[in-house]
């Protein structure tokens, strides 16, 4: 799996500028969270703030102490709950999968997560699919995030904590372990005391924690010494859970200028379900059901075709095979073609599950035929009509008569277009 972090530091407070006048904004250290006099705990402050001692989390009287001729400001945790929303709506038209906080109060408040897996074919590379990104969220969050893509979400964060603002940190896949030696071990955990007593044991870079045994990091630290271990060599300690539910996954792309040949449309709909499936892939997941959504260009149409065309299927069985996708939905199309150019095409999977997987016996070479049997039988209802193809199932073994021991079945993957 490889994870996109885009990350913006203080967030809070670049969106509270950003809603005020150019000329209202105050001189001098700034403080955001109320006023010192209130029970709340800062939220934010600026490096003139910081640099006096104020920190994220502390009682308003403590940083008014510290910072006394500062300027506090009242939060605004609606309009800052809208504004990342906008950013998470943005984000998800590049990636089905996305994750990241909505609660202002959240430490983790301005770090957006997305699963890139399988989306090379439609944006580009990592570097043009980051700076793509970047420019549709840098109006929403006050400026360009710094983008950091790993395989595991802390050597993510990581990556992109110690990138430019609007530059990319890449991990290779599988050089995690090696990204992460030579950083500072106060980064693998947020307990203050591990902290102190990982610099007391001289252990000041993650490589050399990587090196330890892990018995001898539980028998120190507890259960977070296991976990500061499987950081620092590079596995997932905290598993990506997208702030989406996975089953329904849904990605378009336009089509300029609009095309009436199907194996145009092809080319579009197998890049679509190639991205979607490897997102499903990679989470161990598998889809029952696909829409396709074809948005008409009418300019030369006859008066009264629709502007859209939707097609459904319910597959044979769960699947993440981007061809067998996109083979069943081509044939719905083949079946019914759409009766204008094609502007934009949709492809929606949904009824996503855990995949199973399947017990094969070791002599019978064939056993997998029963699965492809099924998904030829839906293309071939799709070709020469549902009501002339089935199947047979057995309903009763032991019936008296033979006619009664089984029963035709109608092939799954039916469905039609909606106009």
């Amino acid at each position: 799996m490889q994870l996109l972090h885009c990350y913006r530091p203080h967030l809070l407070l670049d969106l509270t500028r950003q809603r005020r006048a150019s000329g209202s904004w105050p001189a001098g250290p700034i403080v955001l969270g109320g006023q010192p006099w209130g029970a709340g705990t800062v939220l934010d402050a600026d490096p003139a703030a910081r640099h006096l001692g104020v920190r994220r989390g502390m009682p308003l009287g403590s940083a008014h102490r510290l910072a006394p001729e500062a300027t506090f400001l009242d939060p605004e945790p609606e309009a800052d709950r809208a504004s990342i929303e906008a950013a998470f709506e943005a984000l998800a038209t590049f990636s089905p999968a996305i994750a990241g906080s909505a609660d202002p109060a959240d430490q983790a408040f301005g770090l957006l997560e997305a699963q890139i897996d399988g989306l090379e074919l439609l944006w580009g590379p990592e570097p043009v699919l980051v700076e793509r990104i970047g420019a549709k969220l840098a109006p929403i969050l006050a400026g360009r995030p710094r983008n950091g893509i790993a395989g595991t979400r802390f050597a993510a964060m990581v990556a992109a904590a110690t990138a430019e603002p609007g530059a990319l940190m890449s991990v290779p896949p599988g050089g995690e372990a090696a990204f992460l030696a030579p950083m500072p071990t106060g980064l693998l955990t947020q307990d203050a005391e591990i902290r102190a007593r990982l610099r007391r044991f001289g252990l000041r870079r993650i490589g050399q924690v990587a090196e330890l045994a892990a018995s001898a990091l539980v028998a120190r630290f507890g259960e977070e010494g296991a976990r500061i271990g499987a950081r620092a060599r590079g596995e997932e300690t905290d598993p990506f859970r997208p702030r989406r539910a996975p089953e329904r996954l849904l990605l378009a792309l336009p089509i300029e200028p609009p095309v009436a040949e199907l194996e145009a449309v092809r080319f579009v709909l197998r890049r679509i379900a190639t991205a979607l499936a490897a997102n499903l892939a990679a989470r161990g997941l598998a889809a029952a059901r696909g829409q396709v959504r074809l948005e008409l260009d009418l300019a030369f149409a006859r008066a009264g075709t629709r502007g859209e065309v939707i097609i459904q299927a319910r597959f044979p069985e769960p699947t993440a095979d981007a061809e067998a996708i996109e083979r069943l939905l081509l044939a719905h199309l083949e079946r019914t073609p759409p009766p204008a150019p094609v502007a934009r095409l949709e492809l929606e999977l949904s009824g996503a599950e855990p995949a199973e997987g399947q017990q094969l016996p070791l002599f019978i070479p064939q056993a997998l035929r029963g699965a492809r049997l099924r998904w030829q039988l839906a293309r071939l209802a799709m070709t020469y009509g549902e009501d002339r193809v089935r199947s047979v199932v057995i309903t009763d073994p032991e019936a008296p008569l033979s006619e009664n021991r089984w029963a035709w079945r109608a092939v799954a993957g039916a469905g039609g277009p909606l106009r």
